[in-house]
């Protein structure tokens, strides 16, 4: 399957990237074809027009990500938690696009400084994704400490994160096969 990493933050001293990276590899170690969807590489202008709203004329960076969007199964998407919400560089990466996540699950990875693990922005998180058309697995993966939890380039330094993190992508994968199976039925519009 084909999977699109979105990451949501463009903070200099960035953490989280760790944990981006490390979904990266596990994706990648199941045999999947995943890409990073990096705010700090894609450079997405703050919000004026959606996608859909340059009929035709859209800037080339905006092509790219539809394009990817298009053809991906689901969407993973890792959030930290800027006063206990959605950073906003994620938000604004989310909303360019509408129609290109329809009928793709979303999987949300949460992190934070502190023991909560970003599961307030998770929250709302959820309620963003459904109205996007790419509604979330029931369940999270949230890591606190996350300047503790994995090294710099992304390797887990606890124990528990491997088997949390199976059980998560299974249930993840789950829901991508069920949905890319309808969806080739076709969609309800």
């Amino acid at each position: 399957m084909e999977f699109a990493v979105l990451y949501g933050s463009v903070r200099t001293e960035r953490q989280g990237i760790r944990v981006a990276r490390y979904v990266m590899s596990e994706l990648l170690g199941r045999g999947h074809e995943a890409t990073l969807v990096d705010p700090m590489v894609y450079r997405l202008p703050l919000l004026d027009r959606m996608y859909k709203e340059y009929e035709g004329d859209a800037p080339s960076v905006l092509e790219e990500l539809a394009t990817l969007y298009r053809k991906v199964d689901g969407f993973v998407i890792v959030s930290g938690e800027y006063n206990h919400g959605i950073p906003p560089a994620l938000k604004n990466l989310l909303d360019h696009f509408l129609e290109e996540y329809f009928w793709r699950p979303s999987a949300i990875v949460c992190y934070s400084a502190g023991v909560f693990g970003g599961v307030r922005a998770a929250m709302q998180l959820r309620m963003t994704l459904a109205e996007l058309g790419m509604p979330s697995i029931s369940s999270i993966l949230p890591f606190g400490r996350i300047g503790v939890t994995f090294s710099e380039d992304g390797v887990p330094q606890d124990e528990t994160v491997r088997s949390r993190t199976e059980r998560f992508l299974d249930e993840f994968e789950w829901y991508a096969r069920a949905m890319a199976a309808e969806r080739a039925k076709g969609t309800p519009y």
